[in-house]
């Protein structure tokens, strides 16, 4: 998967590895942004950890993000509202902590 745009923004695949020792964006790998969070994969709690850190990591308000597909799976898409794949992209580049 990759990041695509549709009317509204963009939408991203990104890997998840909850249960972390820390929130952390890494950096793209194959097209997939690889993030890990300390949540854990019970109730949703690390979704919404994913979500924070996103909107933290892209500047943006969490409520223009959603989660399209992966809900109880590591493998993501995450739709982002009112940016481009390219803004995305950019800023989360920026933002990042690579290995």
């Amino acid at each position: 998967m990759a990041s695509v745009g549709y009317a509204n923004g963009c939408a991203i695949s990104v890997r998840v590895q909850p249960g972390a020792s820390r929130n952390r964006v890494h950096e793209f790998r194959n097209g997939t942004l690889r993030v890990s969070v300390a949540a854990p994969p019970r109730n949703g709690q690390a979704n919404a950890a994913l979500l924070e850190l996103l909107a933290a990591t892209l500047d943006i308000a969490k409520s223009r993000l959603r989660i399209l597909r992966g809900h109880s799976a590591r493998n993501k898409l995450v739709a982002i509202d009112g940016l481009t794949a390219q803004e995305a992209h950019q800023r989360l580049n920026t933002n990042a902590n690579p290995d």
